[in-house]
């Protein structure tokens, strides 16, 4: 029985780190999902993948799409579908600035991270990101390996 509530975390913070190596981050939002019963245990349990996640909009709603959440184990047959779409939760005012944003060319909408709030509920943090280009990702790692050498000297 103990086993089963240490695999059900309090706390849930899952980041898509591959998303901050590819994108340039221009303005983050944060979103609810609409899941269903045993989605949001699976997140709990932390069983989520949103590497190749990203938005879109459908009839003015916004749209969460390629994120698998896997399926819960003690599921019956009332289990979800692990890669269907879920629709994202936002102010009218959110959801119209990310489509004026989104229609630039080369920008995009993607998930950041998931996680679960002080009152229980999952949300998503979309960002409005802009692909980076090959000399910027080279950038960023030699800023990481200076700070990195910074860091070994000092001690």
């Amino acid at each position: 029985m103990a086993k089963d509530k240490d695999r059900i975390k309090k706390h849930v913070n899952i980041v898509n780190r591959k998303a901050s190596f590819e994108f340039q981050f221009l303005d983050k939002y944060t979103a609810g999902v609409m899941l269903m019963g045993t989605e949001i245990k699976s997140i709990r349990e932390g069983k989520v993948n949103m590497q190749d996640g990203y938005c879109v909009f459908t009839r003015s709603e916004l749209w969460l799409h390629n994120v698998h959440i896997s399926t819960y184990t003690e599921g019956t047959h009332y289990n979800h579908e692990p890669m269907r779409a879920r629709k994202l939760l936002l102010n009218k005012s959110e959801l119209r600035k990310l489509e004026r944003g989104a229609e630039e060319q080369g920008v995009t909408i993607i998930p950041t991270r998931i996680f679960v709030n002080d009152r229980g509920f999952a949300k998503v943090e979309i960002a409005l990101a802009r692909g980076k280009k090959l000399y910027d990702k080279r950038q960023d790692i030699k800023e990481k390996d200076m700070k990195r050498e910074m860091q070994r000297s000092g001690l």
